[in-house]
């Protein structure tokens, strides 16, 4: 762009000459100056001065690009896309080496299987409508195969452990029964059911605001209830003897991780009101281990 055009006089020579500045931008890294007809002292001086304002700006820029703490934060928000991708299947490590480890299920409430399945196929089908951070949607699908394979070794266990001949299956609609299959067949028959049923609504009614949104907070609110299950099962042993509190103090890490990173990505609001439930469940849950832990002590001590 051009800065100034300007007519001096020289006093020596008395002939008029014109200086022309002319300052460019290149890559947004400094600026650089083209200076043309500059016959005159007065000129001289006004582009030194220019020369001298140019060499300070670069210097600040670099000082500034080198101080800058910002510049590490594309490394810093990839890998904290990744821990919020591949972090919600770390608890379920533990618990699933506990049930390989003692071939008991009774611990575990595999309806938290039933709680993550339905609300991350319902997110999924929530990013259709109202597209949010890509890690949360790769999350869902993660979570969803790390959940079939909680019910597959369930299913394993329970068929070698079993001593009735009396089986129920998902076809045959009896609620009485609901989520306590024989097959793992049946679980995925659920799934696959689910999500065209799902799917047959949420393209019937995508263009719907109000849908999407009691969508999302379907999808949020029934991944809240997550720990319920296992506050029930808990509650109704009077203990938490079979669970890994392993997986209970992981749940509460990646919830108060996964509502920071909610709160600083600026994701939709029902996805961290719904963090903070989880995370009041969690504790809840640590209460128990504490609870019922002192009253094995009182009883057998």
């Amino acid at each position: 762009m051009i800065l100034a055009a300007c007519t001096l006089d020289d006093s020596t020579n008395k002939n008029k000459k014109v200086g022309l500045i002319e300052i460019t931008l290149q890559d947004k890294q400094g600026l650089y100056f083209l200076v043309g007809n500059h016959g005159s002292k007065a000129l001289r001086g006004f582009v030194a001065e220019w020369s001298q304002l140019k060499m300070d700006i670069e210097m600040e820029m670099k000082m500034n690009s080198e101080g800058d703490p910002t510049a590490s934060w594309p490394l810093l928000s990839w890998l904290a896309s990744c821990i919020m991708v591949f972090g919600g299947v770390v608890p379920y490590v533990p618990q699933y080496q506990e049930i390989l480890r003692t071939s008991n299920t009774e611990g575990f409430s595999t309806r938290v299987c039933l709680v993550l399945l339905v609300a991350n196929i319902l997110r999924i089908f929530f990013w259709f409508g109202k597209q949010f951070e890509s890690p949360l949607l790769f999350q869902s699908m993660v979570m969803i195969l790390t959940m079939l394979a909680m019910l597959h070794l369930c299913c394993s266990v329970q068929t070698a452990n079993r001593v009735s001949t009396k089986q129920h299956y998902f076809t045959d609609l009896d609620l009485r029964y609901f989520w306590s299959w024989a097959r793992f067949e049946d679980y995925l028959l659920f799934c696959f059911s689910f999500t065209v049923l799902s799917a047959l609504i949420s393209f019937l009614f995508l263009d719907s605001v109000l849908f999407v949104e009691g969508l999302g907070s379907l999808a949020v609110l029934t991944e809240a209830m997550l720990g319920v299950p296992q506050l029930l099962q808990n509650f109704q042993n009077k203990s938490t003897r079979g669970m890994s509190i392993k997986m209970v103090l992981l749940w509460t890490a990646g919830d108060l991780f996964k509502t920071t990173y909610f709160l600083v990505n600026e994701a939709p609001s029902q996805f961290w009101v719904c963090g903070i439930a989880q995370i009041c469940i969690d504790i809840a849950i640590l209460l128990q281990v504490f609870f019922y832990g002192q009253e094995t002590r009182t009883k057998y001590g």
